[in-house]
C-alpha cells in the first residue's frame, strides 16, 4: 500500500463514507502488555493507556500532513513503536519514523531483498543470535560474535542485514518496545584485517540507524574479550555516539565477574561463565526463518515513493563516503598502533 492511499483513508475530508466503504480497515490494536508493564510504560515512557490511540492518531495526522509521500505503514501497532521509542514526544517520534525510512533508502546494499532466507549463511555461522532467557529487567540479550564471520565468504553488510532483521523481529513485541534490549558482543579473535572492514563509513551508517533510525531502546552494550585492537575500533565508533549511548558501553575484557554484574550468570551460556547450558543458535535461527512471510508482508507496506524529495534524505551517500574515507585514512595508523 502506498503512503498516499494510507493518508487519504485517514483524512477526515477524504471522500464520503460510500467512497471508502470497500477499503480494508486497519488492524484493531489490542494491548498485550501486562499490568506491570502498563505501569512501567506510563512511568518511563509517558504512555497513558487512555490517550494511547489519540496519540497514535496525532502521529498519523502529522505524517499525512508533513510527509504524505513517505510510503509508510500507518497501523496503530506500527506507529506505537516510534512513539514509545521517543517517550510519546510527537515531533521526535515523527523524526524517528522519517529517519527509519531514509536510512533504508540510503543503503540499498543492506535493505534490498531484506528477508531472513537471504541472510541464512550469517545465521548459520552464529554471528548473531538472541539468548533464550530474558534478563531481570525483562530484556532480550542480543549476542554478536564477530569471530564467527569469514570476510571471504560474504561482505560485512550481510552481518548488518542479519542484525537489522533480528532487531525487527524483537521490536514486534510490545514487551521489548517498553523494556528495550541488551547487547552482548564477544570480540574474541577479532584481527586487524577483520576490524578494517568496519571503517568510519560503515560505523556512521550503523550508529545512525541504531541511534536515530530504528525504534528500539538499547539499554546496555556489554563488550567481552575485546583485544587491544578494540581501542581503535571504539575510536572509530565513539565520535558518532551520543553521550547517553556512549555511557551504556561496558568493556569487560576477559573479566567474567565484571560481565556478571551486568548480565546474571543464570541467563548466560557456559561460554560466558553462565549456567544456562551451551550457546545454541538454532532456536533463534528457526524462529527468524519462520517469520519470512511476516517480514514480506510488513516490508511490503514500506513503499519507496517515486517522488521522494532531497530534504527527506538523512544521509547523503557520496559526501559521507568521501568524508569517512578521509577519516579512515587517519584512523588506520591508530588501528595498527593498538594492534
Amino acid at each position: 500500500m502506498s503512503g498516499d492511499s494510507d493518508c487519504t483513508r485517514t483524512s477526515p475530508s477524504a471522500g464520503s463514507p460510500s467512497d471508502n466503504e470497500f477499503l480494508p480497515d486497519r488492524p484493531k490494536y489490542v494491548c498485550s502488555l501486562s499490568p506491570d508493564l502498563v505501569t512501567k510504560a506510563r512511568e518511563e515512557l509517558q504512555e497513558k493507556p487512555e490517550w494511547r490511540l489519540r496519540d497514535v492518531q496525532a502521529l498519523r495526522d502529522m505524517v499525512c500532513k508533513d510527509y504524505p509521500s513517505l510510503g509508510t505503514c500507518l497501523d496503530d501497532a506500527f506507529l506505537l513503536r516510534f512513539l514509545r521509542a521517543r517517550k510519546f514526544d510527537y515531533d521526535r517520534a515523527l523524526q524517528l519514523l522519517v529517519n527509519y525510512h531514509t536510512c533504508r533508502r540510503s543503503w540499498p546494499e543492506v535493505f534490498n531483498n531484506l528477508k531472513p532466507s537471504a541472510i541464512k549463511p550469517v545465521l548459520e555461522s552464529g554471528f548473531v543470535t538472541v539468548l533464550p532467557h530474558l534478563d531481570p529487567e525483562g530484556r532480550h540479550v542480543v549476542c554478536i560474535r564477530p569471530d564467527r564471520w569469514t570476510p571471504s565468504n560474504y561482505p560485512i553488510t550481510e552481518n548488518i542485514r542479519a542484525i537489522y532483521l533480528t532487531l525487527e523481529k524483537l521490536i514486534q513485541s510490545e514487551e521489548t518496545q517498553v523494556n528495550g534490549i541488551v547487547i552482548l558482543a564477544d570480540y574474541k579473535g577479532v584481527s586487524l584485517s577483520k576490524a578494517s572492514h568496519f571503517g568510519p563509513f560503515v560505523a556512521k551508517k550503523v550508529i545512525g540507524i541504531l541511534q536515530d533510525g530504528f525504534p528500539i531502546r538499547i539499554k546496555a552494550v556489554n563488550i567481552i574479550n575485546e583485544p587491544r585492537i578494540f581501542k581503535g575500533i571504539f575510536a572509530i565508533i565513539k565520535p558518532f555516539l551520543k553521550e547517553k549511548i556512549a555511557n551504556r558501553f561496558f568493556l569487560h575484557g576477559c573479566d567474567l565477574n565484571s560481565l556478571h554484574q551486568n548480565i546474571p550468570p543464570v541467563i548466560l551460556p557456559e561460554e560466558y561463565g553462565g549456567t544456562a547450558g551451551k550457546l545454541d543458535t538454532s532456536a533463534w535461527n528457526e524462529l527468524l526463518l519462520a517469520s519470512e512471510e511476516d517480514f514480506l508482508h510488513e516490508f511490503s507496506q514500506l513503499v519507496l515513493p517515486c517522488d521522494s524529495s532531497p530534504h527527506d534524505v538523512l544521509v547523503s551517500g557520496d559526501a559521507d563516503e568521501k568524508q569517512c574515507d578521509d577519516s579512515l585514512r587517519g584512523m588506520k595508523p591508530q588501528l595498527y598502533y593498538c594492534y
